[in-house]
Order: structure tokens, then sequence, then C-alpha cells
């Protein structure tokens, strides 16, 4: 199973970045990447793909999106290049986003009908090929030499099978994640082939179905959000859609993962690395940290963390004293 193409969902607008996500689309956020160039979320998670062996990225956006990305990306290109034109670093990253426009294809989400919908929407594009998943709201920071969507990409490839990245989440926050049964493979600690799927649930139900033998008490397995599926996907989607089985009034999915699990072989990958989620409260500040931390001005970065608590608490013991 050779994954060379990737669909980034892209057609939220981020009720949590409001009143930001008014004036510019959530993916189009600016961070500090770990080389220390700025660049727009929607480019650090497809250089995640890019950097993992993918050559096609189809890019699910909302009606209108795909002419102001592609505006956006070549005028951050064009005034790169311009502004700074003997800087190695700007000519890089000018060459990064011109080869990131290449290879981008959009498909559009005429309305917001669930996340199975939305990775359904770029079934034309991608064909009857394997593909890799990525949420256009997550990022993520691998804990080893290999991107996370690398390592997906990789048991895929080994297994011949659909792969979804998880990892051991603590009880009180599963109801934010997709959360799976699985049984350990004896071959590999790291793998496990999925049983069932229950999206968001309470502790309750995940005591009583999603306890997987070998993981510390407390805690589950929990949608990484990075899977390689194979096109099966697609018909089961398509099904779904047809028959109108919704929840909570969209198409989920959980729902078609779960008919997945019956049809063909589908496994849960532990994935070594940390997930940040940009569309919940802080998320965005958080995802940054992270990524200055990981990067070459970590060092910098721990510097300015510690003073930055320092004057703040001694700002605050100035004030009770008085």
């Amino acid at each position: 199973m050779n994954v060379t193409t990737a669909v980034i969902t892209a057609a939220g607008r981020g009720a949590r970045q409001y009143p930001a996500a008014d004036t510019v689309q959530k993916a189009m956020i600016p961070l500090v990447d770990r080389d220390g160039a700025t660049k727009p979320v929607l480019q650090i998670i497809a250089e995640e793909a890019m950097d993992s062996g993918v050559e096609r990225i189809c890019v699910v956006s909302a009606p209108g999106d795909e002419a102001i990305y592609r505006r956006q990306f070549q005028a951050y290109a064009d005034m790169v290049r311009g502004g700074f034109p003997d800087e190695p670093w700007a000519v890089d990253q000018a060459a990064r986003m011109e080869e990131l426009q290449d290879r981008l294809t959009f498909a559009v989400q005429e309305a917001p009908l669930g996340y199975g919908h939305s990775v359904w929407c770029a079934r034309k594009v991608i064909g009857d090929n394997p593909f890799l998943l990525l949420l256009g709201d997550h990022l993520y920071i691998s804990a080893e030499s290999r991107r996370c969507a690398r390592q997906v990409i990789d048991a895929a490839k080994a297994l011949g099978s659909s792969v979804s990245a998880v990892q051991p989440t603590r009880e009180h926050l599963i109801h934010q994640y997709g959360t799976v049964a699985g049984k350990r493979r004896s071959d590999r600690s790291d793998l496990y082939e999925i049983q069932e799927i229950i999206e968001k649930p309470d502790p309750t139900t995940a005591e009583l179905r999603l306890t997987v033998p070998g993981l510390r008490a407390g805690h589950y397995l929990c949608f990484f959000g990075i899977h390689a599926f194979t096109p099966a996907i697609f018909e089961i989607l398509d099904e779904v859609i047809r028959e109108g089985a919704r929840e909570n009034g969209q198409f989920a999915l959980t729902t078609a993962l779960n008919r997945l699990v019956r049809r063909e072989p589908y496994h849960a990958l532990e994935t070594r690395g940390i997930r940040h989620n940009l569309g919940v409260k802080f998320g965005v500040v958080e995802a940054q940290i992270a990524l200055a931390l990981a990067g070459e001005g970590r060092e910098h970065m721990l510097g300015l963390l510690v003073n930055t608590f320092a004057r703040l608490e001694k700002t605050r013991s100035q004030g009770e004293s008085g």
C-alpha cells in the first residue's frame, strides 16, 4: 500500500478563533514553525505530508476559499522573494510555497455536513488510490526523526491496510476524541487490530466497551488526527450518505469507520508524538509554544517563558502587597 496522496480537511471556519476567523481562514492563521519561518497553518500541515513522501495534496475547502488560499500563498511568496532577494532563507521559503501550490488540488464542501462528508468530497480527486488524511486544525510534533505522518504511512505500507494514528489518553479527556477498542498485535506492541470506534464517549461507556488490555488504568486509545485509508472508505461513505445515516445531524467519519472494521483489516498505530488541536480554547497559543520548543529557537523560547513568568509573578506580588 503506497501512499503518495493526502487529503486535508479545511472547510471549517473555527468558532474558537473568532473574531480573527471572520477575516482570515483558520487554516491561514500564521505561526512560527520549527525552522523559524512564519507560515500559515495550512502550509505547516501540508509540509507534514510532503516531508512524509506525499506528492499530491487535496484540500477540502468551503465554497470560494480556493481562490483566497492561492492568492494569499502567491502574495506571500512574492513578498518574501521581493523583500529579501539576497537572503537564502527567503529564497527557500518562496520556493517551498510555490512547490506547495503546484502540489495542491482543491475539492469543495458545499455545505457543512460533517467530517465524514468533508472526506467524501475528496473522492473524485483521490480516485481509486490509498491516501493520507490530515485535519486542517491539528499540528503534530514527532518524538522521533520520522514525522508523525510518516510513521502512519510506513505502518500502512507494511500492513497493506488502513491505519489510524492513536495515542493513550486520560479518561477525563476522551470526550474530545474518537476512541478505539482494539487487540494489541503479538508481533508489534504499538499496533492494534481495531474492533470498535465510539465518537467522544463518556467515561462509563468507555469503561464498558473501550478498555484495551495492556494500557495504563484510566487510559484509552484516542484518535491522533492522522489516518491512512484504502479507497474502500469512499465506497462506505457513499453508502452512509445515500442512507442518510447521520449522527446529530452530521455525516460522521466514525460511522464509516465502524463499517470498515467489518469489511477489511483496519489497524491503529500508537504514534510517537504529540498532537495540538488549534480548535480548542488556547489551542493556537499551545501549538505556537510547542513549535517553538521543538525547533531551532528552543533555548531562546525557554528563557523567554521563564523570564515572562518571573515578571508576571513579580508584578502580581507587588500588586498584592500594595
